[in-house]
């Protein structure tokens, strides 16, 4: 009688392999362990397991010194997609295996259409989908009336990571997109599509193939309910890079790479999902400010930090009598534990009573980080101007952090704020005491420098 293949637990969070099933991973996840029966080949040695190759394809040869080894330079592209051209460092890398993440209708399969569109005008190009039809996929670049050469550009909806492969040999293609990495399955795993033994390996497949051929590749990727990839965390060490789309409650996405082996990770791309698919916002700051030309009480403009960009956005603020026993605390894209930290921080040490229903706004539908402090002042100067009637001008920018025992506290990257204030127009701008430079002069702006919210309130009021 054949021998039974071994059964082992597989963590589908990050990977593990357990003998017996268990509630907890060692990582911390409840409930993820899954069965997994290795196939046969997988059962071999060490040393048969390592001719298959690495992440990047063959290995072996033995060491070699460091002057012995070719240096190649990674050849970048421009797409044409300004935003996404900014996140990669100045283009795509051309043999590079990339990840793309984000929630269902975050605009994953639309940022990639319009890009295999872009690439077929320039080399062979494929756009795999398995989660949908050919004739779905020609509708939507039809819709988005995306510019492509019908010539260059092929479509293939196919599971199999072995027909993927020989239709990219057949056809050379030089640029393909896989639409998902949880729907495709090779038989060289075990398990159903979507499980970690089956996606790990077949982004492996395609990773080798990709670098042993100078095929640049983009992987879609579905997310999980903490919104990380789901499946094994080794799929992120595997590939170049990995970017993830945020949705914001609006029509903003935000782009950005945790991980890239060829640039920084501190660029974060702005795109605006319209009719015309995903677009690239070449200033931000133009969305984020409401455009109004009449001064109003419970605005203050202020100037936050994503990645390695500064942007411009506006808060608005609206207080009202209540009319319940309650007052209601009501705010958008903002934190609310912060709201009531600096609600207390007035009523503390400026004696202010605030017995109103308080609502909270960031124009243009950002989602503020809880870590993004430097907007405390402006919070404060949206709420004060709102519950007493008064104007904060829209020349005035308003950053800084507040503590809690009423000092303003120094931001990070100063000078390059207040530059990009002085940039738009700003003519005043309010920062920390300990911010000042003398650098900020020769701006055209008016620099004026606070210690304590009574310091901020007795300017601006």
């Amino acid at each position: 009688m054949a021998k039974a293949a071994k059964v082992e637990f597989v963590c589908s969070e990050c990977g593990m392999n357990y003998q017996r099933w268990q509630g907890q991973c060692r990582c911390g996840a409840w409930n993820t362990l899954v069965e997994f029966k290795p196939s046969a080949g997988q059962n071999k040695k060490a040393s048969s397991r390592a001719s298959v190759g690495g992440y990047a394809g063959g290995i072996g040869g033995g060491s070699k010194k460091i002057n012995d080894v070719a240096t190649t330079e990674a050849e970048k592209q421009l797409t044409g997609i300004g935003e996404l051209d900014r996140v990669l460092s100045g283009g795509v890398t051309t043999g590079s295996v990339n990840i793309i993440s984000g929630d269902p209708g975050a605009g994953k399969t639309t940022l990639l259409s319009d890009l295999v569109a872009r690439m077929s005008q320039r080399m062979p190009s494929l756009y795999c989908t398995a989660e949908e039809s050919l004739s779905q996929f020609k509708n939507r670049v039809n819709r988005l009336k995306l510019d492509y050469n019908p010539d260059e550009l092929y479509l293939l909806s196919e599971t199999s990571v072995e027909t993927i492969i020989e239709e990219l040999e057949s056809n050379k293609i030089k640029f393909a997109v896989i639409d998902s990495i949880q729907a495709v399955v090779t038989d060289t795993a075990n398990g159903s599509p979507g499980s970690p033994s089956q996606v790990k390996s077949a982004a492996q497949a395609l990773t080798q193939y990709c670098k042993q051929n100078d095929v640049t590749m983009f992987i879609i990727a579905h997310v999980n309910k903490n919104n990380e990839i789901a499946g094994p965390q080794t799929l992120v060490h595997i590939v170049d890079a990995l970017l993830h789309i945020d949705t914001n409650d609006g029509q903003i996405r935000t782009l950005r790479a945790n991980k890239n082996r060829f640039g920084d990770i501190d660029t974060v791309g702005i795109f605006r999902m319209c009719e015309r698919g995903m677009l690239s916002v070449d200033n931000p700051s133009e969305i984020f400010l409401s455009g109004s030309s009449t001064d109003s009480p419970g605005s203050a403009i202020t100037c936050i930090r994503k990645g390695n960009r500064n942007l411009l956005l506006e808060i608005q603020c609206l207080t009202t009598e209540t009319e319940a026993e309650f007052p209601q605390r009501v705010c958008v894209g903002l934190n609310m534990n912060r709201i009531k930290m600096l609600t207390g921080i007035l009523r503390k040490h400026t004696k202010t009573k605030i017995f109103h229903d308080t609502f909270f706004n960031i124009v243009g539908g950002l989602r503020i980080d809880e870590t993004e402090t430097c907007i405390d002042l402006a919070l404060v100067a949206a709420l004060l101007s709102s519950l007493n009637e008064f104007v904060v001008p829209r020349t005035t920018c308003i950053m800084g952090e507040l503590s809690l025992n009423g000092d303003v506290r120094p931001i990070d990257s100063g000078v390059p704020r207040v530059k990009e204030a002085a940039q738009h127009g700003f003519t005043e701008i309010f920062i920390p005491f300990r911010n000042y430079h003398k650098s900020m002069e020769g701006l055209g702006a008016k620099i004026t420098s606070v210690k304590t919210v009574h310091e901020l309130l007795s300017l601006i009021n």
